[in-house]
């Protein structure tokens, strides 16, 4: 029943590997992927060397930190407060409110950031402005841009990511909470004591797993948020491998640019990996 699923996956990210090897050669239209000179480490010098690797490295590294320390532990606390509702109607309609967001595509999203957030015509912008703050650019400010980002994303995708920790608390033992509950446990303390010991190797795996996209911020979101006052901390490696790449045409420095933030993000999984292995005896491997 997996075979198709094996298959699909071997089509689309085995065998595209093989285009590996173009962050070491030139490009050549004529001679396909087989084709075009030998250039060794020719490419990852040049992006080493070049003026945009720090301010790529920094606001690259900010931004999915940022979202990952803030958006993680979300999920987890809505999904403890989902648990602890009794009232099933209650929340069945809670689960649907915070499943919605997800379901709105990028484009929207952002479509929906510009119109509540302009300084002119943007309800946001109008109550920002009421409060005497001025005429704030929440989308166009440095000082906003990763805040913005960070708070959309953890609205639109926490109660999706939820569900993973909502499927492991349905496996804890019901007479768990009966002891708990004759012991004269609060709801805090069956949390502390049933619920988070529980859902702990769900925690780690899916932990190890975010730390392995720690250089791979979402594209499509960056690129639509990015405009030309926020673009010095909105600059990341997947949009400037796609400037680089598709608009310059620079296929090789945009493969091996590519291909150092793929290694650096293994070494991340791999390490994380070991620490939790070493440290809880719980890992991917």
């Amino acid at each position: 029943m997996i075979l198709p699923a094996i298959i699909v996956i071997f089509i689309f990210n085995y065998i595209p590997m093989y285009g590996i090897q173009l962050a070491f050669r030139d490009y050549d239209f004529t001679k396909g992927l087989t084709g075009g000179a030998w250039r060794g480490f020719d490419y990852f010098k040049q992006f080493f060397d070049s003026y945009m690797f720090g301010d790529l490295m920094k606001n690259t590294v900010v931004i999915s930190l940022t979202t990952i320390l803030l958006s993680f532990p979300a999920p987890i606390i809505l999904a403890l407060l989902i648990n602890q509702l009794r009232w099933k109607r209650a929340k069945k309609a809670l689960q649907t409110t915070v499943y919605l967001p997800h379901f709105i595509s990028i484009v929207v999203m952002v479509g929906l950031l510009n119109v509540l957030l302009s300084p002119n015509s943007g309800i946001i912008g109008h109550l920002l402005t009421s409060m005497g703050l001025g005429d704030v650019n929440l989308l166009g400010s440095t000082k906003t841009f990763v805040p913005v980002y960070v708070i959309s994303d953890i609205w639109q995708h926490c109660g999706w990511n939820s569900i993973i920790y909502l499927a492991a608390l349905s496996t804890v033992d019901p007479q768990l909470y009966d002891s708990a509950k004759m012991d004269g446990a609060s709801r805090w303390q069956t949390i502390r004591y049933v619920d988070l010991p529980a859902i702990v190797p769900t925690i780690i795996i899916l932990f190890v797993l975010s730390m392995g996209n720690v250089l791979s911020t979402g594209f499509e979101k960056v690129f639509l948020m990015q405009n030309p006052l926020n673009l010095p901390v909105s600059e990341v490696i997947a949009t400037y491998v796609y400037k680089i790449g598709i608009i310059s045409n620079q296929f090789s420095y945009s493969a091996a640019i590519g291909l150092f933030n793929t290694v650096i993000n293994f070494i991340f999984l791999y390490a994380m990996n070991a620490f939790t292995r070493k440290s809880s005896d719980i890992s991917l491997w």
